[in-house]
């Protein structure tokens, strides 16, 4: 008499087997080395990055301060330490974001949370925000109008 659980192990042994097929995992491999193979390629070539927004000088600044948490929001201080957004306000949560982002690139560095951050705007149009401590900075390009507008509106 043949054993139920035998018949059960040889049925998910062969399921397993089909699960994901061998033509999916080769190309998968395939992809990971034709990626590999271009960056290895533009590398030893010495081919420039072409994927950076182009310099543009700055026209306005105003340095801010957030400082807030997860549970209350975060709050955009002006540099007399007053007030002026929070990201709990109409379409200003991408604050919430960048506060998130830069407070964890301090950690990382080890440099003060409570340091002030430069929000530029640029001959170009396009808003930027710099962190000085730690040179870390994001050009707010593709984020969204509601996005970039949380940040852009405080240079109005």
């Amino acid at each position: 008499m043949m054993n139920p659980t035998s018949s059960l192990a040889n049925q998910m042994k062969h399921r397993d087997r089909e699960m994901v097929p061998k033509t999916l995992v080769r190309a998968m491999f395939t992809l990971m080395i034709a990626a590999t193979a271009l960056v290895g390629y533009a590398t030893v070539t010495d081919r420039p990055v072409l994927a950076v927004a182009p310099h543009s000088d700055i026209i306005r600044e105003l340095s801010i301060t957030l400082e807030g948490s997860r549970s209350t929001g975060v709050a955009v201080l002006d540099e007399n330490g007053l007030k002026i957004a929070h990201s709990t306000e109409n379409k200003r949560g991408f604050i919430d974001v960048i506060w998130v982002t830069v407070m964890r690139e301090r950690l990382i560095q080890d440099v003060p949370s409570n340091a002030p951050l430069r929000v530029v705007r640029r001959e170009n149009g396009h808003v930027a925000i710099l962190d000085d401590t730690t040179g870390w900075k994001i050009e707010l390009i593709g984020y969204g109008k509601d996005n970039v507008a949380a940040f852009a509106k405080l240079l109005d």
